[in-house]
């Protein structure tokens, strides 16, 4: 079974016991970063698994392994010595768990902690990305047959994870504690029992006076309850989402949730990338069945596909992949997702009539421009780069022009509907307007496919006007409820 670890990094042991108490049921061990705590709380720290009423890890990472302790490595030694001294019979008020980097030769301190239930923990930090010899150097650190080797890895890429899946392979029948350390290792925590991991470990997000301990970790409640961690197994089936930087998804929380709600051995996870080739390969590595594709990718993912949808032939752009037989199958939902959250707002059954300005020319874009098109209404495409403009609507027979005085006098001729569909005004740049320079009418529908914020600075504006609002959340959720439809091949259940 794989545990959930809180990592405490308070300056004290009171406050470490307050954050213990706090998400006690969210972990199954803690470890006491006393690399954190001030000097004078460091001489207290062997009665803390008796205060912790848990299993504990007791950790004293050198600040040249990301830790905090910059005092000399005999005093280090010494406060590991304190903490070990006075074993109890009772295992339960020893600490379960000492973790000594890979560098570091204790030989009496670690027999002492074999005597009395104490397990060793052998580690590595690698700040500089993986290593060609890092299975030469993991299998280093079983310097005895009960140890457990841990290996925490920065991670620049999802190759960097793909390598790090095929290493927990290669290592078997050994406990092992696998870590990809950064924004694109998050699969690393939630899949830790794929990777056979032993522990996963957590900082809390909500407690601003604490540093989190490891570059990447999850919340303990984000991890336990959100992605549901104690329920999925190590051959939960996996789906997620491809964009870069993924700073705002909701899809997530849509898809977990169903998860939980159907008790489906299943999970739902971010996949951050620039690159859609280390996607793919990381796919394969880990037996994902489907994704969903947001920007910048909806357009980079069809050279990977073997099959597609009519949408996505005639849009030019994919949100959702699906695994087959033959490969990758790809779709496209955000045509039906805009359209009918759209014409339900406006409460029509076409654009018919409507003269609609389009702000942006990327795969979004390319969904919308489509369903306008089928839906008889007239459009002009507004974009930075005006040449990718031009190439979009000289598809449809539409005008377009740049993001420029010359351009926002074209929105004049095509005023009845206006949509955004680019990501500025997207935490965290949420003061970003494409349409700085238009002055609202008040006359306006004003649609922004962004759903965080609920109201981007643009649609503020807007309302302020007196224009009708409507930002992407209705959308997420219906091409959301066609993608489910497409992962598990049956009509999304409304109730």
């Amino acid at each position: 079974m794989t545990k959930i670890c809180l990592c405490l990094t308070a300056k004290t042991i009171e406050r470490d016991l307050e954050i213990l108490k706090k998400y006690r049921k969210y972990i199954d061990i803690a470890e006491l970063r006393a690399d954190c705590l001030t000097h004078e709380e460091c001489f207290s720290i062997r009665r803390f698994p008796e205060l912790a009423g848990l299993p504990v890890i007791l950790t004293i990472r050198r600040k040249s392994d990301g830790g905090c302790f910059e005092m000399s490595e005999s005093s280090r030694v010494v406060l590991l010595s304190k903490a070990m001294a006075f074993a109890e019979v009772d295992v339960r008020h020893n600490f379960a768990y000492i973790d000594l980097e890979e560098d570091i030769e204790l030989p009496g301190l670690e027999e002492a902690a074999r005597a009395f239930g104490t397990k060793i923990i052998r580690s590595f930090h690698s700040f500089n990305g993986p290593y060609d010899n890092l299975i030469k150097r993991i299998n280093a650190l079983y310097h005895v047959g009960d140890e457990i080797a841990k290996a925490a890895i920065k991670i620049d890429d999802l190759d960097d994870v793909t390598r790090l899946f095929q290493i927990s392979k290669e290592i078997t029948g050994k406990e092992k504690i696998l870590i990809g350390m950064g924004d694109s290792s998050i699969c690393t925590r939630i899949l830790a029992k794929k990777l056979g991991s032993i522990i996963c470990y957590t900082s809390p997000k909500d407690e601003k006076d604490l540093p989190v301990a490891a570059p990447g970790q999850l919340d303990p409640i984000e991890l336990g309850e959100f992605y549901r961690f104690r329920s999925i197994t190590r051959e939960a089936k996996i789906y997620g989402i491809l964009g870069y930087p993924l700073k705002a998804t909701s899809s997530p929380s849509f898809f977990n949730r169903i998860f939980d709600r159907e008790n489906k051995n299943a999970v739902y996870i971010p996949f951050p990338s620039q690159s859609v080739p280390s996607f793919f390969r990381l796919a394969d590595e880990i037996g994902l069945l489907g994704a969903s594709v947001t920007v910048p990718h909806k357009e980079a993912v069809l050279p990977h596909l073997t099959s597609m949808s009519e949408q996505v032939v005639s849009v030019g752009a994919c949100n959702t992949i699906v695994r087959s037989e033959t490969g990758w199958d790809g779709y496209n939902t955000d045509t039906e997702g805009f359209s009918g959250s759209l014409l339900n707002f406006i409460e029509r059954k076409n654009f018919k009539g409507k003269r609609i300005t389009i702000v942006g020319a990327g795969g979004a874009s390319r969904a919308v421009a489509s369903e306008i098109h089928r839906l008889k209404g007239k459009a002009v495409i507004l974009n930075r780069n005006e040449i990718r403009a031009q190439q979009l609507a000289e598809a449809y027979h539409f005008q377009y022009g740049g993001l420029d005085p010359n351009g926002i006098k074209l929105i004049k001729k095509f005023p009845d509907i206006i949509i955004q569909t680019t990501s500025m005004g997207m935490e965290p740049d949420i003061n970003d307007d494409p349409l700085r320079d238009y002055q609202f009418t008040g006359k306006e529908v004003v649609m922004d496919i962004i759903y965080k914020p609920e109201m981007t600075a643009l649609l503020k504006r807007a309302a302020n006007a007196g224009c009708r609002t409507l930002n992407g959340t209705d959308m997420l959720l219906r091409q959301a409820k066609l993608q489910y439809q497409y992962f598990f091949g049956k009509t999304y259940p409304e109730d």
